[in-house]
């Protein structure tokens, strides 16, 4: 599909339509879900040999699925990283067996390893417990075995590949709409704002969509804002030759709502990079460029005097002759707004 492409209806994602925004349907290309853990390999001398024995044995596991969950609750902690790593296998790429892993009882004793101070077990079992969760059966047995916060732990002290696969997790159980307000105040929208500015492109990815999913709610909004997600976002919207603006830009779009969000923008430079993106952006970046641009100046003199002097008329004209329909609108409403005398409107207000 041609992501420029004008559509009708408005973009949705994750159940959310954005028309209002001016967003294309075509927009969901801006994010991929979690899919299995892309982590390398595990550094076993036999790990291809035994990775061989678990795609043949897969068809008929059961009995070896049963071992390795038994393994789980070992005392020695070398049985419990071959057995996570095992489990870990069987569930990255074959729906199957993870309903099997899971109906065999290894949801509980991968929560419990999750919480294991042991950076490898920890990685292993929040790696499993990934895999596990792409099956939309085992997402509330995960969420109902109070697997949220070793989560979240894992997302804040675990190694970079624990951390990213935390995200994805966490990103896979807030697909359960009441899981969103749990993971938020369980703390893991700190930790991923944190992944969002230091991690690397894979896990950045990860922390904007899992914020994106996390931020339909308002509470979670505000503790982004807080926690200082405005200065990683407008970085990323800014390296307009990165893979990363449609993905910060959504997640702006659903935080410019919050007055603390706006006023964060405009302190962290959020305005010229709009600007820019207006000028130079894709069709679907000017589209949600020009709704966050125009949801900042509707209240605020003071933002349309900050957006006018940043030459955003020009840019603005030239898109209600080239942008989408959607785009037209945004930018015609936008040009009437700076047009207007400073005390034309009595309705809006200074900072």
């Amino acid at each position: 599909m041609d992501t420029q492409s004008v559509q009708s209806g408005g973009f949705t994602y994750m159940g959310r339509k954005f028309s209002d925004l001016g967003i294309n349907d075509d927009s969901s290309s801006a994010f991929s879900d979690c899919n299995s853990d892309r982590s390398g390999e595990f550094p076993t001398a036999s790990s291809q040999s035994r990775r061989l024995f678990l795609a043949c044995a897969s068809d008929n596991s059961d009995e070896l699925i049963s071992q390795l969950v038994s393994d789980l609750d070992s005392d020695n902690i070398d049985e419990q990283k071959q057995a996570a790593m095992e489990i870990r296998l069987l569930a990255k790429n074959k729906p199957d067996n993870r309903i099997r892993i899971a109906r065999a009882g290894a949801i509980k004793p991968l929560v419990s390893i999750v919480s294991s101070n042991d950076p490898q077990l920890q990685e292993y079992g929040v790696t499993a417990i990934l895999n596990l969760s792409l099956c939309d059966e085992n997402k509330e047995e995960i969420a109902y075995s109070g697997a949220i916060k070793p989560l979240v732990r894992a997302l804040r002290v675990g190694t970079s590949t624990a951390r990213e696969n935390a995200a994805c997790a966490l990103l896979r159980l807030s697909q359960i709409e009441e899981n969103k307000t749990v993971i938020g105040r369980s703390g893991a929208i700190a930790p991923l704002v944190s992944l969002l500015e230091s991690g690397n492109i894979r896990g950045k990815k990860d922390a904007c969509t899992a914020l994106y999913s996390l931020c339909s709610v308002k509470e979670n909004k505000v503790k982004a804002v807080q926690a200082g997600v405005m200065k990683p976002v407008v970085e990323m919207m800014a390296d307009l030759g990165s893979n990363m603006v449609d993905k910060s830009a959504f997640v702006l779009s659903l935080l410019v709502s919050l007055p603390e969000a706006r006023v964060a923008l405009v302190e962290e430079g959020g305005i010229p990079v709009l600007v820019e993106i207006v000028e130079v952006g894709t069709h679907r970046q000017k589209e949600i460029a020009v709704a966050i641009l125009l949801q900042l100046c509707e209240d605020c003199l003071a933002y349309r005097t900050m957006v006018a002097r940043e030459g955003a008329i020009p840019p603005l004209v030239a898109l209600t002759q080239t942008g989408t329909s959607r785009a037209k609108q945004k930018a015609e409403a936008l040009i009437e707004l700076l047009r207007q005398p400073r005390s034309g409107n009595a309705a809006a207000k200074d900072i």
